[in-house]
């Protein structure tokens, strides 16, 4: 067969750049360390390599959302633990204080140190995060949430919000606690109504309860309750807010229940005739509250050694505990959630493993197969351009 000088210069041409572009492969690979580097290498593993890489760009974000949440979680959880020692000392000073041996000046001066401990409490309910929000705001992260009125009362001017991080393609968790939750909204402990005691109390006796039992009977109102002699004992009437009589107890005897307009009152202890005191709906009560009341009972001259302080006293007791309560359980509920981000956490670190592995199988480069095959295709491209450059200076006029 005839082979014309165009046909063996295309041909050899076409050798040399075939194994050019086999060694540019190969070196591409080894400078890379990976054996797939564009789709055409390898369309399949190209494809698999692609959705991998973007899951481990999805479990990235969601490190970096765990990362945040975990930052304000403990955070939290670390104020609230501080706010419950505080509360736990401010109980003591209480009890400190009530003691009857107690001079008044010696009381003030627990009140004053109570008034300190209020004032580092309120710092914690107004704690910054790293970035100047207010941790305990709800969704209302850029005024301060708890703050005293012109009334001295303490208000919360924050919302109930729970800000949430998406950590993973099926969960979120909540990266805050709302002060409400933590601080204002603790359970009544004596039910659903509060009681005022009354300067005029003679007799030595407490609230013990006072909830709905009955919600289709009941009538929301504040009720005065009146102890009145008959001779052998008292009698108890309740009144509603118009002053019109609900319910007289003949004899009244504290171990037996009151009830009357769905509620169920109980007390302990020994009213006597001329004692009273009223009732109003309230079915939760603040920490921070209670322990303003608590300063203020101090305050009084001798208020906690009448019957109306001491009842007082066994009442501000319960709430501060209530409160209490409620801290510990915002806490957990922050501990809680960082457990989860923990859990959440060891999830997406085994799946990087599992991706990474794949990842390796399919894009690592082996460098001593890959180095015998430089060496082979570099040797080809020496013997093809060898060989071309001989045969390509070929001449029938040197044989003639």
């Amino acid at each position: 067969m005839r082979i014309s000088t165009g046909q063996m210069f295309h041909q050899n041409t076409t050798s040399i750049l075939q194994k050019q572009t086999a060694t540019n492969k190969i070196l591409d690979q080894l400078n890379s360390g990976k054996k797939v580097n564009t789709a055409g290498d390898d369309p399949v593993a190209a494809i698999v390599i692609d959705n991998l890489k973007q899951k481990n760009a999805l479990v990235g974000q969601f490190v970096k959302n765990i990362d945040y949440a975990t930052n304000h979680l403990s955070m939290a959880e670390s104020k609230l633990g501080s706010a419950e020692s505080l509360i736990t000392n401010m109980r003591e000073q209480l009890l400190r204080g009530a003691n009857g041996s107690l001079s008044s000046v010696e009381r003030q001066m627990v009140a004053d140190e109570m008034k300190a401990s209020l004032e580092e409490l309120m710092s914690i309910a107004n704690t910054k995060d790293e970035s100047g929000n207010y941790l305990f705001a709800g969704f209302k992260t850029n005024e301060p949430p708890f703050a005293f009125d012109s009334a001295g009362a303490i208000v919360y001017s924050g919302d109930s919000g729970v800000r949430k991080s998406i950590v993973s393609q099926n969960s979120n968790v909540a990266t805050n606690v709302a002060g409400d939750t933590a601080f204002m909204s603790a359970k009544n402990p004596l039910g659903d109504y509060d009681v005022n005691y009354l300067a005029s109390q003679q007799g030595d006796f407490k609230l013990t309860g006072a909830s709905i039992v009955n919600p289709a009977t009941h009538v929301e109102d504040t009720y005065t309750f009146s102890f009145v002699a008959n001779g052998t004992g008292v009698d108890l009437q309740v009144t509603d807010s118009s002053g019109t009589n609900v319910t007289t107890v003949p004899n009244f005897d504290p171990n037996n229940p009151v009830s009357f307009n769905g509620i169920e009152v109980t007390l302990s202890g020994a009213p006597v005739a001329g004692d009273s005191f009223t009732l109003e709906p309230k079915s939760e009560v603040s920490i921070l509250d209670s322990l303003q009341q608590a300063i203020k009972l101090l305050e009084t001259p001798e208020a906690t050694n009448t019957p109306q302080g001491k009842s007082k006293l066994a009442q501000l007791l319960n709430s501060i505990d209530s409160g209490q309560n409620q801290v510990s359980t915002a806490r957990g509920i922050a501990g809680n959630n960082l457990k989860a981000l923990e859990n959440i956490t060891s999830n997406h670190e085994e799946e990087l493993i599992i991706n990474n592995s794949a990842l390796s199988k399919l894009e690592d480069l082996d460098m001593a197969a890959a180095f015998t095959e430089f060496e082979k295709q570099q040797l080809a491209l020496n013997a093809v351009s060898s060989v071309f450059g001989r045969v390509g200076s070929l001449s029938l006029f040197d044989y003639l």
